[in-house]
């Protein structure tokens, strides 16, 4: 089993994407993607005018404000830009790919936090209308269902809370609780970045391995993105994942040069 995280970053090729994810399942290989849609959501939410906000947790953990109407936006930009993009570029290149969403049957469930602490101009200020969360149960059983009948599954956000409200999930960790709960065997996270690179934007930087026990300095080395990233993968592998990888998915056959080892390979 194997689950791949594509990002939804500007410059991410999805045609060569989707191609190199054709070749690996053709091989036999049972496949579940998972995507984000980041830079759509922000295109978007200018588009409607209504801009996005970023913040900062005082752990550095950087994440998109998520008001109510930003939320029905990064739904918009998940399901009807991204999801949809994506099974098209599948199916054209013979993949049975069907879009689905977090929401849908509860695949992703977890708890809406009820306040989340940013920090602005050096003072933590506490937000309460946040609609945002973390994966904590998967729906398994529907993913199986989809695999054993043929289907390839294509999985955005949203998440569902335990209350019944959609949740606005990071992407890459919600692919680690999906990985760990199928059992996979690896996991790919793959963006427009070639790995954690040890000084940014750096690429003669590149951290190619990183040890169980290196994992927590890794988040400390890593900026912006890349951290939630790290932490994913280790999330994965202390989770009982063999090996998380994080590569690039602007060249060609990205899914099969990260197999390869192209990136940083946690394990």
């Amino acid at each position: 089993m194997l689950v791949v995280k594509v990002g939804g970053s500007e410059g991410v090729n999805l045609d060569t994407f989707a191609a190199d994810a054709a070749e690996v399942i053709r091989s036999g290989q049972r496949v579940v993607i998972v995507h984000g849609a980041s830079h759509a959501t922000t295109t978007l939410a200018a588009a409607l005018g209504h801009p996005a906000q970023f913040i900062t947790s005082p752990s550095g953990h950087s994440s998109r404000r998520t008001d109510r109407r930003t939320l029905e936006i990064f739904q918009l930009a998940c399901r009807g830009v991204m999801n949809q993009q994506l099974v098209e570029k599948l199916l054209r290149n013979g993949v049975n790919a069907v879009g689905i969403s977090g929401l849908d049957a509860r695949l992703w469930e977890g708890k809406r936090k009820d306040a989340i602490r940013a920090v602005e101009d050096g003072v933590v200020r506490i937000i309460r209308d946040d609609y945002s969360g973390t994966v904590e149960r998967v729906n398994t059983k529907l993913i199986t269902t989809l695999l054993d009948a043929g289907f390839t599954p294509v999985i955005s956000p949203p998440a569902i809370s335990t209350e019944g409200d959609p949740i606005n999930v990071d992407a890459d960790r919600a692919a680690a609780q999906t990985a760990a709960a199928l059992k996979a065997e690896t996991l790919l996270l793959l963006s427009n970045v070639m790995g954690l690179l040890r000084s940014f934007p750096d690429e003669a930087t590149l951290i190619s391995r990183i040890a169980k026990h290196e994992i927590d300095g890794a988040v400390q080395l890593a900026g912006g993105r890349m951290k939630n990233k790290v932490m994913a993968a280790g999330e994965a592998v202390r989770a009982g994942v063999a090996r998380a990888v994080i590569a690039d998915a602007r060249a060609a056959s990205p899914i099969r040069r990260a197999l390869a080892g192209e990136g940083t390979v946690i394990s």
